[in-house]
């Protein structure tokens, strides 16, 4: 039977001002505008960002129509200067034939095969890692996740640590993610890039940080190809199947290699991709389970049957069916991808009415992710909503944490497996406890806690 189009019918939003429209309003939270739009225009809203003249989509039926639209329909959404320096021309922000090509060579490179050949390496960095922690530590919970994720784009993206360099490139990346935050909230997102904001030169200076090891990875990677490969000395992958290799060896259909620049902007894109969005992840994960004494505790009773005191692996990721909704209980309610924007082309149609070209159309996780209409008490941590006998049902698009269509994150398989495979390496030993109290999102290109969440570190009772 043919799918059945929901029909749009956009309702006005608010009027905003003159030339910012409601900029001011989004840009003061952005998270309570979208819900906003949602709770009190409806389904389909339109709105001004600035003078660009813009469509939200809150249901998942025209989320699903407007994400798996016909390649080529929707065109990258090119505001904001902060983001193109970062990733450049990348996978990201590039559209048409040029998307189509580094697609068909970037995917290959995070197949599910290969993607499974990265456990050991997720899990050994884990330990490595949480290996100097002791009970009754007290840490910065994001930051040291952020130096557990550290490790393993480093080990699958470049084969190995970069010893002293890796937080001077962690600072760096820190610094670009503020600037993009920074500009996405505030009349800066419509400034040419040449208008001299504080903020820039610090970007620029964050940016020649990651050029200048970029360049020297590229080049040694390069000139050592022909050395052969082999495990990296840590137990990485090895320099015959780390990320970076697999850039350099990716052919396009009339066997031309991704340039330089190319390869750069690629391995930027990933290393963010990769490290960011799973820090984050991880950090309001370890925060909700605190806040969830029976999650915790059905989550270490999985692990002990599943895995017996030994460290998880590739082959344990199908058993571990709580943690799983664990971790995707945890996207639903703090997904770090917090919001998908496009520009639609000529002849675009969406529930049956043409969208003028040039509209920017928006969807978004948060506000999807957390409607009282497909979810239950959406504000209510409950992995249990994802068990497979459960009672509600919801709307394909209504989770949707890594986009989807021909555009979704390339990134998610591997994304999944890792936030699973390090909860589990870690819940095994500790428990973290963290700050009580209720913590606010902040928007940058992540979604991160606004303050910073304390975590005390308890040695876990052996079963």
């Amino acid at each position: 039977m043919p799918v059945q189009t929901l029909p749009l019918r956009p309702v006005r939003g608010p009027r905003g001002l003159p030339w910012l429209g409601s900029l001011p309003a989004f840009g003061k939270d952005p998270l309570a505008f979208l819900t906003r739009l949602r709770d009190e225009f409806g389904d389909a809203v339109t709105w001004s960002l600035g003078p660009r003249r813009t469509l939200f989509l809150s249901h998942p039926q025209h989320i699903a129509e407007f994400l798996g639209s016909r390649d080529g329909a929707y065109d990258v959404l090119r505001i904001g200067w902060a983001l193109r320096q970062l990733v450049g021309e990348s996978i990201l922000l590039t559209a048409g034939a040029e998307w189509r090509r580094k697609r068909g060579m970037v995917q290959p490179v995070v197949r599910p095969r290969q993607v499974r050949r990265f456990a050991p390496a997720m899990v050994d960095s884990t330990l490595g890692a949480v290996g100097r922690w002791r009970d009754g530590d007290r840490f910065d919970l994001r930051r040291e996740m952020t130096l557990v994720t550290q490790r393993v784009v480093l080990r699958t993206l470049f084969g190995s640590d970069l010893g002293d360099r890796t937080d001077d490139l962690g600072a760096a990346v820190a610094t670009a993610e503020r600037a993009v935050a920074t500009e996405i909230r505030g009349p800066a997102l419509f400034l040419p890039g040449w208008v001299p904001l504080p903020y820039r030169r610090r970007h620029l200076d964050a940016v020649a940080t990651i050029d200048s090891e970029m360049r020297r990875l590229i080049g040694a990677r390069r000139a050592g190809a022909d050395t052969g490969g082999g495990a990296g000395a840590d137990g990485g992958p090895g320099r015959d199947g780390d990320l970076l290799t697999r850039l350099l060896a990716a052919r396009d259909q009339e066997g031309r290699p991704l340039s330089a620049g190319e390869v750069r902007d690629e391995a930027v894109t990933l290393w963010v991709a990769g490290h960011e969005t799973t820090s984050t992840a991880l950090t309001w994960t370890w925060y909700l389970l605190s806040r969830s004494p029976e999650a915790r505790a059905r989550l270490e009773d999985e692990l002990d049957r599943v895995l017996g005191g030994r460290p998880p692996t590739a082959e344990d990721y199908e058993q571990l069916v709580w943690t799983r909704q664990i971790v995707k209980e945890s996207l639903r309610m703090y997904p770090p991808v917090w919001l998908i924007p496009a520009e639609a082309g000529e002849g675009v149609v969406l529930g049956g009415r043409a969208i003028p070209a040039g509209t920017a159309v928006w969807c978004s996780q948060w506000t999807a992710h957390r409607d009282p209409r497909w979810f239950r008490d959406p504000t209510v941590f409950r992995p249990e909503r994802w068990d497979a006998d459960a009672p509600d049902a919801i709307p394909e698009h209504a989770w949707f944490p890594f986009g989807g269509g021909s555009r979704g994150c390339i990134g998610a398989r591997f994304a999944q497996m890792e936030a699973a495979l390090l909860i589990a390496a870690v819940a095994q030993h500790f428990r973290l406890d963290v700050t009580p109290e209720e913590v606010p999102p902040r928007m940058g290109i992540v979604l991160q806690p606004a303050v910073p969440l304390i975590a005390t570190v308890r040695a876990r009772p052996r079963p």
